[in-house]
Formats: C-alpha cells, structure tokens, sequence
C-alpha cells in the first residue's frame, strides 16, 4: 500500500487514541434502538459541526441518517460517489442512558463494538479529511445510518440509495471485528406468524383448539420442511410468545420466523415453501394470519464492476494497518442494499471484542488505534495527493 498514506494513518490514529476513547464513551452511553437514533444523531451532527464541518455539509436526514457530504477536488472524474458508513443504532431497546464499563484494557457496553466503536472511527477519519481539505478523486459522503439492527430493515441505507439512486460508485461500511471483510450479502425474509383460537378453562373447556399447540405443530413442519440446496439456506424461529395462565386454553400466541440465503432464487424458493405451509395449516381449521414484516435482499446475480479490486485494496489494508489475515465472510450488513443493486460494497471490522447483541459486550481499547488507521487508509485511497500532509 502507499506509504505515505499508511504512515499519516498511523501517526493519526496514536495522536488522537485518547480522544477517541473519550468520544466512544459519551457515545455508547446514548441509547439508539432502532428507528429511534435521534439522540445519537443530533450529537453526531452537533460534533461533526463542532470539528469543523461547514454548515450545509451535514444533515439529518427523514430517516435519521447523519450524512457529511465531501466535495471532490478540483478536475476530479464525474464517476460516482464514495460512501463510507457506520451504524448508529444497538440491538436494546433502552431508551435511558447505556450502562459503560472500563478495565485497564477493555470498554464494556451493550453495542460498543456493534457497531458504536466502529462509527466513532469513521467519526475521527472524516474529521482528518475535513480538518487538512484533502482534494478527492470524487465526492464523498460519510453516514452514521439508522435502522442496521434487526427488524430496522436496514432502513437507513434504503433511505440514502433512493436519495443518491444511480450516483453511489462504491460503498464501504465499517461493522463488527478486526478480520471480518464481508464481501457477499445474506439476504433474509421475517415473518411474524400469529394464531387466534376461541380458548376456555383447561378443564371444563378441554379438547378445544390451543393457539400455542397450534404454532408448535407448525413449527414443527416448518423445520421438517426440505430447504433449497443451490445455496446455504436456514431457518429459525427466534420469538415465541403466547397465552395467559397454566390452567387457560391459550387463545393468542405468535412467533417470528425468518430463513436466509446468499441466493435470492433460494429466498423466493422459500418463500414458495413457506406460505404453502402456513395455507396446509389454514385448511386444517386453524386461523393463522401471517405479516412480512422484514425483507433484506441479498446480493446480485452479478459480481459488481470494480468488486475485486475494491476488496483486495482492503485486503492489504486490513493486513498492514490492521495486523490481521482478512477472512471473508457471507452476512447480513449495511452493504446488503448496494450489492443487490450491483455497487460494489463491502462491511469492514475494524475493532477487537467479542460478545455482540449481548450486554456485555467489549472492545479492546488499544485496538481503536489499528482500526482508525484502517478507516482512513481506506478514505485516503480517494486522496489525489496526500504528499503535502
């Protein structure tokens, strides 16, 4: 990789690692369930004018997306816009402030590393561009977007792709832990399944319909169903709720259910399956509704132009900057979005920690510096000169 670029990311990232770990304590304490990041949104956008942003170079967007908007230098190409994101929303529904826990080496705290450690660098590198007005070979828009986490639906990155439809060239998102270099989407479909019954006391009212013992026959059908094979396809049902009391025929229950595949062919497949199944349970006299409530493309049929250099650039990157031997993964991202829409895009770990979607979730503090290192090398590859800096 360029040096001169490997050498800035790295004197950076020493420079401001004390700031960084205070900036990522404030932020993991604000909660962000999602399709409620305003609080985080409003801090991010307040800092980012704060940092220097020039006023009108950032917004809030309708679905709370915090976007930077970049210019390119002068003379630069007119072949599309760069954008650099990380998620701004946790897994928990909290809305009072997040519970933070430190030790000598490690932060602890529901969502730190997924993905809240992540933006804080994406945070930093975009001041670094910001701060010495480095000329770029095209624009670039940096987004802490909403609505990543479950039924979010990636919302936020929806949003940001009708806004900028036909102008996103390349699309890099920064998420979860070092070594993880997500190149291809696993697209899914949610349903929430919900059966009513007359019910009565379980007792007097016995052999009467049960609403739960209904789902459970068809959960049971539903993971006896045979799955497609052209492509890794699962199942799951991840929610079950339902009932009243031990001695009450339960006349309400429901489940969420949701299968995935990096294959859309397999996701249609299964949706062929899937609602044959819930209709055989219909014709049995049970009443069942079914809502999609969650869709998540996955990625083309097409490998997107530029895909491959895009990755191997951040191969090496992640190997220099990062320490790690890059390992690609099949997942459910941000990134989602522009590769069904054939962009080139990739998600990028750039923390160490583990436990994720759990509250005790950690990072390594001192592998914040290896990581926003790897976030500006990745921006500054779209420097037309960075000998000056």
């Amino acid at each position: 990789m360029n040096e001169k670029i490997k050498q800035l990311a790295t004197a950076y990232a020493d420079e401001c690692h004390e700031e960084e770990l205070e900036l990522l304590r404030t932020l993991a304490q604000i909660p962000a369930p999602s399709g409620h990041e305003e609080r985080r949104a409003e801090f991010i956008r307040d800092w980012l004018l704060a940092q220097g942003a020039p006023v009108g170079s950032v917004r809030i967007d309708d679905a709370k997306n915090v976007i930077l908007s970049l210019p390119a230098g002068a003379g630069a190409a007119d072949d599309g816009i760069a954008v650099f994101a990380a998620h701004t929303d946790v897994v928990f529904p909290d809305t009072e402030p997040l519970p933070l826990a430190e030790s000598a080496t490690r932060l602890l705290a529901p969502g730190v590393g997924d993905d809240t450690a992540n933006l804080v660098g994406l945070l930093l590198a975009a001041r670094y561009l910001m701060r010495n007005r480095i000329a770029l070979d095209r624009p670039l828009l940096v987004v802490a977007n909403s609505c990543e986490e479950g039924l979010g639906n990636l919302a936020g990155t929806r949003e940001l792709f009708r806004q900028y439809a036909g102008r996103v060239r390349e699309f890099t998102s920064f998420d979860l832990y070092l070594g993880m270099h997500v190149v291809s989407a696993v697209g899914s479909h949610r349903w929430r399944v919900m059966c009513h019954t007359q019910g009565g006391h379980s007792w007097e009212n016995f052999g009467r319909d049960n609403a739960i013992e209904e789902l459970c026959s068809l959960i049971e059908d539903l993971y006896a169903m045979e799955l497609p094979t052209a492509a890794k396809t699962t199942i799951n049902v991840g929610r079950f709720e339902g009932g009243t009391t031990v001695n009450s025929i339960a006349e309400d229950a429901s489940v969420l259910v949701e299968y995935r595949s990096a294959s859309e062919e397999c996701l249609e497949l299964m949706y062929g399956k899937f609602v044959g199944l819930v209709e055989e349970h219909l014709r049995k006299g049970s009443r069942i509704d079914v809502k999609l409530i969650g869709r998540r493309p996955a990625s083309g049929e097409r490998i997107p132009a530029g895909q491959g250099e895009l990755i191997a650039r951040t191969d090496e990157v992640l190997r220099e900057l990062g320490g790690v031997t890059p390992i690609h993964q099949e997942s459910s991202t941000d990134a989602n979005i522009p590769l069904s829409l054939g962009v080139c895009a990739h998600t990028v770990g750039t923390v160490e920690g583990d436990l994720l979607h759990t509250r005790e979730e950690w990072i390594e503090k001192d592998s914040l510096r290896r990581g926003l290192a790897v976030i500006l090398a990745l921006m500054l590859a779209h420097a037309t000169d960075v000998g000056s800096h």
